[in-house]
């Protein structure tokens, strides 16, 4: 019998069979996530980062956080890298303290708004922007047991140094202060639902910092129960609770904080689409938006982009993720953009997805306008009805080639011919989940409801394997 051939971590070459989705990797620990793969992915991109500067790793609250990071630790390490733990922070914290302290790059822990038996890794590069599409195939060739650049299979020669630098996350907290330039919140009544997760480690400090009168719900970290029926994708709680203590407004964040949604004192949400229209106008009146040009994503509501155009904008589209929205605000020098979800990036902080930040932006504009936040929003737009269902559909090949499902692609050319220029489809498949995404909307609800009920069916019947 021959010996199977063994990488430099002694773990055998072409085991791992793993490529980055639209925000790195991610799936179940245990079956996908192994420790044996963080430690691989932690050697790879030690060996793909620049060699000067330590590498950064933060994590969410999960319980397979730890074994992750040190999972991923070991394999920096191997690889002869210097690793600061920040410990529990918000996604947004690592690319921030990359800049800040000149690291050579990061790793996030967290598996975003996924359930508590997932989790995932995001990379960031030195000037902390998520890995270019190079450095991905390269991570993805080592993992594979490929050659990768032109000196063969590395050995290990010295290991690096771990520390545990918690206190760095000060930092993050500073700019989140520096961010709403003095401004106040002082009495103002305020829900925060932190989702057990890494809001936790800052959130309710910097609203208090400004004087906000805060509820808070789910404010402690807990891995087994983040995203649960909490926080942005489960908004009910925060809903009760803002209109039960009569509060101006009331913010709800995804397990690692890159992601926020808001309600205003009725319990109406104010979603990423919402978010872009009020502070883009207000950037567009302080003459601050280049272009009058916002970025969004294909999912961003018609009625968003209708008013946005009224007002004299321009709305650019994006394919789903905020790698997306990055590239294009980058190459058309845009102040702002962002996805439905909750997902804002700010050229003047960062371009980095930031919910806590994006929250306090909110707070702090409409406070500053003496507008309640139902105010605003009445000032907005008025949203198409729109659904999204998801379809569970676990071959990966399936779902990236549902257009070759000739009943599914007829019914999307059939809605779309029915709806005209008063509403769209869009199918795509999901890039963290198992999942064919169909949305759709129109100008009459009702057609949504029949062409999204169709959709799914059909995809359920001929996608899904029985």
């Amino acid at each position: 019998m021959v010996a199977a051939a063994l990488d430099p971590l002694g773990v055998p070459l072409g085991t791992a069979q793993v490529s980055f989705g639209t925000d790195g990797i991610r799936g179940r620990v245990g079956t996908f996530l192994t420790p044996a793969l963080a430690l691989q992915v932690g050697y790879w991109c030690g060996q793909v980062l620049p060699e000067e500067g330590p590498l950064l790793i933060g994590m969410d609250s999960r319980t397979s956080g730890a074994m992750v990071a040190s999972a991923l630790t070991a394999g920096l390490t191997a690889a002869g890298r210097e690793v600061w733990a920040l410990g529990l922070c918000p996604t947004p914290a690592v690319p921030g303290l990359i800049r800040k302290l000149g690291a050579a790059g990061g790793l996030m822990v967290s598996a975003s708004h996924n359930p508590p038996e997932d989790n995932g890794i995001k990379v960031f590069a030195a000037d902390g922007v998520k890995l270019s599409s190079k450095q991905q195939v390269l991570i993805e060739a080592g993992l594979r047991g490929e050659v990768i650049g032109d000196k063969g299979q590395p050995l290990i020669t010295s290991c690096g140094p771990a520390y545990q630098r918690d206190e760095l996350l000060s930092h993050y907290r500073d700019a989140l202060l520096a961010s709403v330039q003095h401004q106040r919140l002082d009495g103002v009544p305020i829900v925060l639902d932190l989702c057990w997760g890494s809001a936790t480690a800052c959130a309710a400090e910097v609203f208090a910092a400004l004087g906000a009168d805060l509820t808070v719900l789910h404010g402690e970290p807990d891995g087994t129960r983040i995203n649960v029926g909490c926080g942005s994708t489960h908004l009910d709680p925060l809903r009760r609770a803002v209109i039960e203590r009569g509060a101006a407004m009331g913010f709800a964040f995804d397990g690692d904080a890159d992601r926020m949604l808001a309600l205003d004192g009725q319990g109406r949400v104010v979603d990423g689409d919402h978010v872009l229209y009020l502070w883009g106008s207000v950037l567009q009146d302080q003459q601050a938006l280049p272009q009058q040009r916002l970025v969004a994503t294909v999912m961003s509501n018609l009625g968003f982009e209708r008013a946005w155009q009224a007002r004299g904008g321009v709305l650019e589209r994006t394919p789903v993720g905020d790698q997306h929205v990055y590239a294009a605000m980058v190459a058309n020098s845009v102040a702002l953009g962002g996805e439905q979800s909750g997902h804002i990036l700010s050229a003047a902080h960062g371009l980095c997805g930031d919910g806590v930040l994006t929250a306090l932006q909110l707070a702090t504009l409409c406070h500053g306008k003496q507008l309640s936040l139902e105010e605003w929003l009445d000032q907005s737009f008025k949203p198409f009805p729109q659904k999204l269902v998801n379809v569970l559909v676990p071959d990966l090949s399936l779902r990236k080639r549902w257009k070759d499902c000739q009943p599914l692609q007829e019914a999307v050319c059939a809605a779309e011919a029915a709806m005209g220029e008063e509403g769209r489809v869009l199918v795509r498949a999901s890039g963290t989940e198992p999942l064919l995404r169909i949305m759709v909307e129109a100008a009459d609800p009702e057609a949504v409801e029949f062409w999204t009920s169709k959709l799914s069916t059909l995809a359920e019947k001929y996608l899904t394997l029985n």
